[in-house]
């Protein structure tokens, strides 16, 4: 059992030598004082787990003394003593904040084991706070990286929404970053000291799926060899995450939305209902209004979802934040792999910002961790993004050609977008081999100088960064 710096305050001496020694015996560190005005010095200048209080003080009211305790050491566990033994003292005393109270004369026994419990709760307690600043921590908007003007609204819409009880819905593409937007929610909620329960609406079949959320009993189906406790129970008192909401069955939809609506479930096999206090949060990459129009998304259980939506933007709308993202990659897997990568050259950088990222910032944080696993300097430039960075754009159906006139456009586009960086990267390793020296550059590519100073212009280069110091 935990140990803790106790203060016994009583007039009566014998009662608190008798204190001490008990609970010095336990482990305890233990002060007494005589009378309120010491007892009260004594809070305020030592930091006690404990105080024991007599309500009958000579020198001021145990009642008044127990009120300035708690309003001033809300750290502090209070357990009240009284010789009265009348249950309007001990009402009286827990409204005003006592843990708990001694009846005099008391035992040994009776005296640490009402010890034993209020420091079990205070580290409960303490325990639950510093979990909860754990989270906080974790999922503060701090470490949420982006100031885009759109994400800064997003954390201050997320603070207002996270103390309620409201549902969510995440709304994004693939690879925005829903799950750690969920998290946040959670994370500032009233809810952030129980477990964070997420499950992916999209990787299981719809039977398994039912049974994964619901639970199920004992013989309900082939291989029901036991009960099982569902998603919904696990998660009770928390926050339950449901990605992909838009993979639910019509079936499925429709018990979620009694869940909501009644917060009651039945379990596969059974026809008896069970409650769950969950609040969720879900999430999803497709239009659920176009799903509702189609028949698809059952419509009463869009607008349950759908109490306070959050749209993640794509990251090619949030251009400005893909440097402080690849940046942040960058340290994270530097770390990850001991290597010392200091950044990216500005063209590569460039490079970053023009693409269109369709898998957005889990894409970009993907092809960093493979950037710094190949590289072998201390700067990733443009010439070895060009080596190692290789991005493909799908080709849609509404994007081919359909006259001579349109396919002549899309074939230049395609130069100068996928041919102009290799030219580039050419034009760039030519004059690294020979120092910046462009006649050398021009001469070992087989072009003539005004060519190819022709072509470091089309693309930006200049000689004079290449040189060695």
């Amino acid at each position: 059992m935990a140990t803790g710096r106790i203060l016994v305050i009583d007039d009566e001496r014998a009662i608190c030598e008798g204190c001490r020694l008990t609970l010095t015996e336990k482990g305890h560190h233990v002060d007494t004082r005589l009378n309120g005005k010491a007892g009260l010095e004594a809070t305020f200048k030592e930091n006690y787990d404990i105080v024991i209080l007599d309500l009958k003080l000579p020198d001021m009211d145990g009642m008044d003394l127990l009120s300035t305790v708690r309003r001033e050491k809300t750290n502090a566990y209070v357990v009240v003593m009284t010789g009265y033994s009348t249950v309007q003292n001990a009402v009286e005393a827990m409204k005003k904040g006592a843990f708990d109270y001694l009846t005099k004369p008391f035992s040994d026994d009776e005296l640490s084991l009402i010890i034993d419990r209020a420091l079990e709760k205070k580290q409960l307690v303490e325990e639950n706070i510093n979990l909860r600043k754990e989270l906080l921590d974790r999922f503060r908007f701090d470490n949420i990286v982006g100031r885009n003007p759109y994400i800064l609204s997003l954390f201050d819409q997320i603070e207002k929404v996270a103390p309620s009880e409201s549902t969510v819905l995440i709304c994004g593409e693939s690879g925005t970053g829903k799950e750690l937007f969920a998290h946040a929610v959670h994370a500032h909620s009233n809810r952030a000291t129980r477990q964070f329960v997420a499950i992916d609406c999209s990787t299981l079949a719809p039977g398994i799926l039912e049974s994964e959320l619901f639970g199920h009993v004992k013989g309900a189906f082939t291989g029901a060899l036991r009960d099982k406790a569902g998603i919904f129970e696990v998660a009770n008192g928390s926050t339950l995450f449901l990605d992909d909401i838009a993979n639910l069955s019509i079936e499925i939809q429709g018990k979620l939305l009694r869940v909501i609506e009644m917060h009651e479930y039945k379990p596969v096999g059974t026809s008896h209902m069970r409650s769950t206090d969950v609040r969720i949060i879900a999430a999803t990459n497709k239009d659920l209004k176009a799903m509702v129009n189609e028949g698809k998304f059952r419509e009463d259980l869009f607008y349950r979802l759908n109490v306070f939506p959050l749209f993640l933007p794509p990251l090619r709308e949030r251009k400005d934040d893909i440097p402080k993202l690849a940046y942040h990659f960058l340290r994270h897997f530097s770390r990850k792999t001991g290597k010392r990568i200091e950044g990216f050259s500005d063209d590569a950088m460039e490079m970053l910002v023009n693409f269109d990222w369709p898998g957005n910032v889990r894409q970009l944080k993907n092809i960093v961790e493979r950037l710094v696993i190949m590289a072998d300097s201390d700067v990733l430039d443009f010439l070895y993004m060009a080596d190692h960075f290789y991005m493909r754009k799908s080709l849609q159906e509404n994007s081919i050609p359909e006259t001579l006139a349109d396919l002549k456009t899309a074939k230049k586009h395609l130069l100068e977008e996928k041919f102009g960086g290799i030219e580039k990267a050419f034009a760039l390793k030519a004059l690294k081999v020979c120092n910046g020296n462009i006649s050398k550059a021009a001469e070992k590519v087989g072009m003539k100088r005004p060519n190819f100073f022709a072509l470091m212009k089309k693309h930006h280069l200049s000689a004079v960064d290449l040189k060695e110091s």
